[in-house]
């Protein structure tokens, strides 16, 4: 009798000085997001990520990294590259919530005016996004999710061991607990 194989898909591209981290550099537990703010598993996720990171303040600390699944969601690659936009004027956690917040105003127009919400200027992004500034950003992030097993939209590592549960609040945080030794 032969058991079948279980392989642990694991975190690839370790985390960095080079990341978008939200939570205490320390924390014992970190979760790595790859993400698409077009799609809708992702923004179901993203309260409860934020809800995870209030109520285990010391204990979380949240990586995102893009994965924008362009041939089904058009405009997941220009949402990725605002951000990234965002990112360069130290910006990018209130770009983040904005494009989750949003989901639905993601076409260039309501990308523009989203931009302008948050005090940025709008032009010098849309011109940025426009030549695609920050593609190899947003490529290497993908690349490197691509590597650790990504496949779909949100995909979680929790201490870069990818998480099989749910992304539901209970679920989340049972995975933290856990990782946390709680």
């Amino acid at each position: 009798m032969t058991t079948p194989l279980q392989v642990t898909a694991r975190l690839r591209t370790p985390v960095d000085g080079t990341d978008h981290v939200r939570g205490p550099v320390d924390a014992p537990v970190t979760i790595v997001e790859y993400g698409d703010f077009q799609c809708r598993f992702c923004g179901a996720a993203y309260p409860n990520l934020a809800e995870v990171l209030r109520q285990r303040t010391a204990t979380v600390r949240l990586v995102y990294r893009h994965f924008p699944i362009a041939n089904v969601h058009p405009y997941a690659e220009s949402a990725a590259e605002v951000a990234e936009a965002a990112a360069r004027r130290g910006r990018f956690w209130e770009m983040h919530d904005w494009l989750y917040e949003h989901q639905d105003q993601l076409d260039p127009v309501h990308l523009s005016l989203g931009v302008e919400q948050l005090g940025l200027p709008p032009e010098e992004v849309g011109a940025e996004v426009e030549r695609q500034a920050y593609s190899d950003r947003v490529r290497r992030d993908f690349v490197g999710g691509i590597r650790s097993g990504v496949n779909g939209t949100p995909t979680l590592f929790v201490n870069e061991v990818r998480h099989e549960g749910g992304h539901d609040l209970p679920d989340l945080l049972a995975a933290v607990d856990a990782a946390a030794g709680s």
